[in-house]
């Protein structure tokens, strides 16, 4: 896929880069188009040496240079004009302007906590740490989230609580294909991430098993070696039942449990409670199968649970996923080579995102905002007082509600919450209810449409920057054009709002610098970064944090869990590799910290082979029972909604929809649904149905498939407008992550009069 520039031209040799889109960040580089010795554009080619992908690439990578088109994407700030009530064209120097007088006119009259700030999962390290900072800082709210809330936060959340540290694999990929069994719970690989599902190919290849847990019959599940098809929102009660026959069969790695874990009396009672008949009922998987999945998974040498959106976007996604945790710790498949537990990110920068400042309630380098040492260190980065800076804040959805009451005006940049986020007809209305919105973005996104000030800000290909992938891999996506004249950078962007708002300096628009300042606010972190540097990132393929500055030379340290690195957040988390080299071409990293010499940190490809990163080493079960979910089918509502993603389209669809090749492939929203139930309805293949919940309704064609449960319909969320899956979600919070209940709600279903 080219790309004609128009009067901005591309570098003169082919640039190493990621795709854009999601958590895998597939390596590729942009070579020039240059068909009579002058170069008119880029295209995308294979980089078959990045680990992760290998050269392989899904369509949207392909095709993602056709975003950078002038045809489909902003050029020049734009401004509301109160005479016409448009979107007007407007100078950079007026658009800053009405946004920084916006802004701080709300912070005037309603005090700090009315200026509210929403970030993405797709801003670079830097961006995502800017953006924080400014929030915190120039406008001293606490009132920032962004939408990588709603990806990998119950994950994140049990992570915390099982292993005292969060990254999504605690491995590398590759490890997957060289394990014995994995279990993919609510995971549709082979559309939502394609390049990953070669590992699990190579998997089977290699004579491993697959199982995938997941209400539809999708093309992921068609390669499984057994599909379990739970009624959405059982999840849990799923992995408890497995847990019961673990402990029933006598399968428990009780050496395991008493030498690394605690909390097992109580979970144990937990799962005891949950026998496989009372499972079938919950769940609809037949027992014979909840006992087949028990053989697969403990009968091979290694194995790996992974999840994803399904189990997460519960409002009990956090007990889920520990629940699927606890059968991994029960049955020693933890903090050992080749096994373990592990979140399969979705966004491109879920990971980062939150790591270095845009979640509510944490701080750079992974730090807890309530924690007083941790404010005293990034104050002293800052260069401001700790008392200075706020406190936590609200959650993503939280905030969304809040805007135009308590949060009168709200700066967003790079998410499109009309269309992504829960009962999206509330937030479009909460949107449109603020005194004030500025929005910075690629395109004109549906969210973008209802601004007051539009900042037509760079794209991934225009800007250097780093992310951190879904393996905790930090890489560098490097610049292979200058921006079209009238677009700037993110970092642009937040270095003139905060001049304007009496910050001259401490917002530099060089990604490099903000980096080197990450780094020092980092250090001594959970997700310390202080050791890793573009040059690093660049030679090695990427750097797995955690990564301190420096290795000290400690002997005999590792197995008691010494801390071999000297630095307190990365040496708790610091367990190495246990083989000589790794498959994916990172370093090796000795063997847990014994008689490691001193000198750079390697980072760290596999965490807690050596202990878990908790006070005293070991990994803590959650005693955790099922409970239905928030919104379970009654008389009104007899069905269940289970929504996700296509193959040809992305998140809220804001870019990917205007890409002609990508729409030719994914055109519009459906309704799938099985034959018993497309029968009793009396719905034909194509024709609109109507989905009804307490929300709202969403309309789109029906999908008559067998690959569903029949007490079940999905539908993509990719869309704007009447087909509009999230206008009938459920924003129903876990009560520790704050996801909201995205994956299982009631609706009934009408035929379409239209």
């Amino acid at each position: 896929m080219a790309y004609v520039p128009g009067e901005h031209s591309p570098a003169s040799d082919p640039v190493d880069t990621h795709c854009p889109y999601c958590s895998l960040q597939c390596g590729m580089a942009l070579r020039p188009v240059a068909p009579d010795g002058r170069p008119v554009g880029v295209e995308v080619v294979e980089r078959t040496a990045f680990p992760v992908n290998r050269g392989a690439l899904c369509g949207k990578g392909r095709t993602a240079p056709a975003v950078l088109s002038s045809r489909v994407r902003l050029t020049e700030p734009l401004v509301r004009r109160p005479d016409s009530g448009r979107l007007e064209p407007a100078t950079w120097e007026e658009a800053l302007d009405r946004i920084a007088e916006g802004l701080a006119a709300t912070g005037r009259a309603y005090g700090r906590d009315a200026v509210g700030v929403f970030g993405g999962g797709g801003l670079t390290n830097e961006k995502a740490y800017a953006l924080g900072k400014f929030a915190r800082v120039v406008l001293g709210t606490s009132q920032i989230d962004y939408n990588g809330r709603f990806c990998m936060s119950s994950a994140a959340a049990a992570h915390q609580r099982a292993f005292g540290l969060d990254r999504g694999l605690p491995f590398p990929l590759a490890d997957v294909a060289r394990t014995g069994c994995v279990v993919l719970v609510g995971s549709n690989l082979a559309e939502t991430m394609p390049p990953a599902l070669r590992h699990l190919t190579e998997l089977k290849e290699a004579g491993g098993r697959l199982i995938v847990v997941d209400p539809r019959r999708t093309r992921t599940a068609e390669q499984a070696d057994l599909h379990l098809a739970p009624r959405p929102g059982t999840d849990l009660a799923l992995a408890l039942g497995l847990l019961h026959l673990v402990v029933a069969e006598g399968r428990v790695d009780e050496e395991f449990v008493e030498r690394r874990t605690s909390g097992w009396p109580e979970a144990r009672a937990a799962a005891m409670a949950h026998w496989p008949e009372l499972v079938e009922r919950i769940t609809g998987v037949p027992v014979p199968e909840l006992r087949k999945a028990v053989t697969m998974f403990c009968g091979a040498e290694n194995s790996m649970v992974l999840t994803a959106r399904g189990p997460e976007q519960q409002s009990k996604g956090t007990d889920t996923v520990g629940a699927w945790i606890n059968l991994c710790l029960a049955t020693g498949r933890a903090g050992r080579p080749l096994s373990g537990y592990g979140c399969l990110t979705g966004q491109g920068n879920g990971q980062g995102g939150r790591e270095h400042g845009q979640k509510a309630d944490q701080l750079p380098g992974y730090r807890k905002l309530d924690d007083p040492a941790a404010r005293a260190h990034v104050a002293a980065v800052w260069g401001v007082e700790p008392d200075a800076l706020p406190g936590p804040g609200r959650s993503a959805y939280e905030l969304l509600d809040a805007l135009g009451r308590d949060v009168r005006a709200l700066l967003l940049m790079g998410s499109n919450p009309l269309v992504s986020a829960p009962r999206a007809a509330h937030v479009e209305s909460r949107l449109r209810s603020l005194d004030f919105l500025a929005v910075a973005d690629v395109v004109l996104s549906e969210t973008a449409a209802l601004a007051d000030v539009v900042l037509p800000v760079a794209q991934w290909a225009e800007e250097t920057g780093t992310m951190t992938n879904l393996e905790g891999r930090v890489v560098l996506r490097r610049a292979a054009l200058t921006p079209p004249p009238g677009v700037r950078t993110d970092l642009q962007v937040l270095g003139g709002l905060a001049a304007r708002l009496g910050w001259e300096k401490g917002f530099p628009a060089d990604a490099e610098e903000v980096f080197e300042e990450l780094r020092r606010a980092s250090a001594g972190g959970p997700a310390d970064y202080s050791g890793i540097t573009y040059r690093r990132i660049a030679e090695e393929d990427g750097v797995f944090w955690p990564c301190p500055e420096r290795t000290e030379r400690m002997e005999g340290a590792g197995a008691e869990g010494t801390e071999a690195d000297g630095s307190e957040g990365a040496g708790r988390a610091d367990s190495v590799d246990a083989e000589s080299a790794d498959p994916d071409g990172s370093k090796g990293t000795g063997s847990g910290g014994a008689g490691r010499a001193a000198g750079p940190h390697p980072g760290t490809p596999r965490l807690f082979l050596d202990r878990f990163a908790t006070d005293d080493g070991r990994a803590r079960f959650a005693p955790v029972g099922h409970r239905p979910a928030a919104e379970e089918p009654d008389a009104e509502y007899p069905v269940l909604l289970t929504t996700g993603r296509v193959l040809a389209q992305y998140q809220s669809g804001a870019q990917t929809r205007r890409v002609a090749e990508l729409n030719e492939a994914a055109p519009g929203p459906y309704v799938q649904l099985h034959p018993r139930l497309a029968e009793r309805l009396g719905a034909v293949e194509g024709a609109p149905i109507v989905v009804v919940s307490r929300r709202g309704r969403a309309v789109a064609p029906a999908r008559i498939s067998r690959d569903i449960r029949p007490d079940t319909v999905f539908m993509p969320f990719h869309w704007a407008g009447p087909g509009r899956a999230n206008t009938v979600t459920n924003p129903a919070l876990d009560p520790v992550s704050r996801m909201p209940e995205f994956k299982v709600c009631a609706v009934r279903l009408e035929l379409s009069e239209g």
